[in-house]
């Protein structure tokens, strides 16, 4: 998301990150990858439960082709995970929720290398800045 704030902010959105991390953790992230948006903590796992989301069992979690496979892009990438919070294995989700609190999208993770695709997530917004 971080590559397409302008993006999605000049449609109207804004991209708020909760991780499970805890604060330390959280500015660190925020100072390290130049992230202009807020990051929130969720460390009890009161949002993530809120909306359901799952969570992997750590033996998958580990071993999972498709996780391996997207931990590995990421490395190459340059992206590493520093002092993870306690729910390492919090399945995550993006959402684009638009005017009244109504969901215009929502992508529920399978999978820890699994993310919204940024293309859909534009879409969303695209329909409601219309």
């Amino acid at each position: 998301m971080r590559e397409n704030y302008d993006e999605i902010t000049g449609l109207g959105g804004e991209v708020i990150a909760i991780g499970t991390g805890d604060q330390r953790y959280a500015a660190n992230f925020v100072a390290k990858d130049h992230i202009s948006f807020p990051v929130l903590v969720d460390d009890d796992a009161k949002a993530a439960q809120s909306v359901g989301l799952p969570r992997v069992n750590p033996f998958r979690l580990l071993f999972d082709p498709k996780s391996f496979k997207g931990a590995l892009r990421a490395h190459r990438a340059g992206y590493r995970v520093s002092k993870p919070g306690k729910r390492t294995n919090q399945l995550g989700a993006t959402f684009v929720i638009g005017p009244n609190d109504t969901v215009l999208y929502e992508h529920i993770d399978t999978h820890t290398a699994d993310h919204a695709p940024i293309s859909e997530v534009v879409a969303a917004l695209s329909v409601w800045s219309d």
